[in-house]
């Protein structure tokens, strides 16, 4: 019986192979419908949503360990259609963003909320925040910074 399954699966895997090379796939693509792909991305990429921040990183400075310390982010819609910010993660469990859940129409501007938890966190610290946006390129970043006071042992 397994000498039955593995004949069967030996052709199984052969007649794929053969039958992929039976064609060139990018033969196949007409030069049409590439050039108006092109166009499309072009005229959506011309009306997206574009993100301007009123800064991209944000220095807490020196700050005592154990505290939270907050900042927030300034995000205005400079494109020409809602801007649409769909999550917002940190590189560590000690920042937590919070952002707008709403469209952001173009011109108006909202806040990013960014709380850092500095308990454990001693010495020089440095988080990103990564938005996944409707924005042309997909992703964005801000920053945070600062030099977290650790607390003296007894």
């Amino acid at each position: 019986m397994k000498k039955i399954i593995g004949i069967l699966a030996l052709v199984v895997f052969v007649s794929s192979m053969v039958s992929c090379k039976k064609g060139n796939a990018a033969a196949k693509v007409k030069q049409e419908n590439v050039t108006q792909a092109n166009q499309r991305d072009k005229e959506i990429s011309q009306g997206a949503p574009e993100i301007k921040f009123d800064r991209e990183v944000h220095d807490f400075g020196n700050v005592d360990e154990g505290f939270i310390v907050e900042t927030s982010f300034q995000v205005t819609n400079t494109g020409k259609s809602d801007l649409v910010i769909t999550d917002a993660k940190a590189t560590c469990g000690c920042t937590v963003p919070t952002w707008p859940k709403e469209p952001i129409a173009p011109g108006a501007s909202a806040e990013i909320k960014v709380k850092f938890n500095t308990s454990g966190k001693p010495n020089k610290q440095s988080k990103t925040v990564t938005l996944t946006t409707n924005t042309v390129k997909g992703q964005e970043q801000i920053k945070i910074t600062g030099m977290v006071t650790p607390k003296s042992q007894v």
